[in-house]
């Protein structure tokens, strides 16, 4: 009988490295045991001045078409998670559909921040579900360092860039996607934000710029760590109960890469061993919507994720936004 399937993944980060010990030596105020033991991040991925989010997405779009034995021209939907497309207009998803050579596919993007790529996995559910659309590529791609503060150490030693994609379809085989869930608060979006650009502080100007507000911006630390451990929390639980499976079943935690001491005080808290956790965090730091994407790629392909293993992806983000998916390997 047919389900939802995940038929191929794939990811890509650029092959520029810098440490945390080359960001001191350029000048910022911190070290590598402050930044190590405060975030979990070692080094990121940069990529070059000349590389936009599409060129990431690409490669990853490419390495889960051939994973899931398509060619670009079979794919009816490009969904992309990013809060840093090419421009505004055209979307990086028409960006990724003409460079992929994907001539018959619906393209859009979503704008979700950190849980974009989930976000794009229920909504992928929809058009596969009722049969609009038979092959999805949902793509989480981010070229983060250029919205950061290189002169906040507080929060430019998380971020990275990247990408990872995923091909959904009906199928009888692959990994079985079980569920989504996805959840927002506007209310408090203004915890993580990042103002420039849009129609508040358009066009823009040098006071704009000098103002920073073409940074993103991370509001009341301590208070957005705890609300983002009581929704991985929940979202984590969510995902048990709809499929009526214990916390204790679960195989594999693949977050959302955000704060290693998260995933600490989440295991702590749900009794879940940190050896379930796959992290990438320490790597390749903080992708926003392609962290958890190229987190599940990774982990399918040095074999870590074995048939009929349970894994859940929890995510948490700006917005705020918040869920998880539930997946039969």
């Amino acid at each position: 009988m047919e389900s939802l399937r995940i038929i191929g993944t794939g990811s890509y980060v650029p092959p520029r490295i810098v440490t945390n010990d080359d960001l001191v030596k350029e000048g910022l105020d911190t070290s590598d045991e402050w930044i190590t033991k405060r975030t979990g991040v070692r080094e990121r991925r940069i990529a070059d001045p000349d590389t936009a989010t599409s060129d990431l997405a690409v490669h990853a779009s490419q390495r889960a078409l051939e994973m899931a034995g398509l060619t670009a021209d079979k794919i009816d939907l490009i969904i992309m998670a990013t809060i840093t497309p090419d421009t505004h207009c055209p979307s990086a998803a028409n960006w990724l559909q003409g460079k992929l050579g994907a001539t018959r596919a619906v393209t859009f993007d979503i704008t979700a921040a950190c849980s974009g790529f989930i976000f794009g996995f229920n909504v992928a559910e929809q058009f596969l579900k009722n049969r609009t659309f038979r092959y999805v590529l949902v793509v989480g791609a981010e070229v983060m360092t250029r919205v950061v503060d290189w002169n906040d150490r507080a929060s430019c030693v998380l971020w990275g860039d990247g990408a990872g994609a995923a091909v959904l379809t009906m199928a009888e085989s692959g990994a079985r996607l079980l569920s989504t869930h996805i959840h927002s608060d506007g209310a408090n979006g203004h915890n993580i934000v990042l103002p420039g650009g849009g129609s508040r502080t358009t066009p823009i100007t040098h006071a704009s710029v000098d103002k920073g507000l073409h940074h993103l911006m991370m509001v009341e630390g301590n208070l957005l760590f705890r609300t983002a451990v009581r929704r991985f929390i929940d979202s984590i639980n969510e995902a048990a109960e709809h499929n009526n499976i214990p916390v204790a079943a679960i195989d594999w935690m693949i977050p959302h890469q955000a704060n290693i001491r998260m995933f600490q005080n989440i295991s702590q808290t749900m009794a879940i061993p940190m050896e379930k956790f796959y992290i990438t965090l320490h790597k390749f730091g903080n992708i926003s919507a392609a962290s958890c994407a190229i987190a599940l790629d990774e982990a399918a392909r040095d074999g870590s994720l074995q048939k009929e293993q349970l894994i859940c992806m929890p995510v948490f983000g700006g917005g705020l936004t918040w869920g998880s998916a539930m997946i039969r390997w």
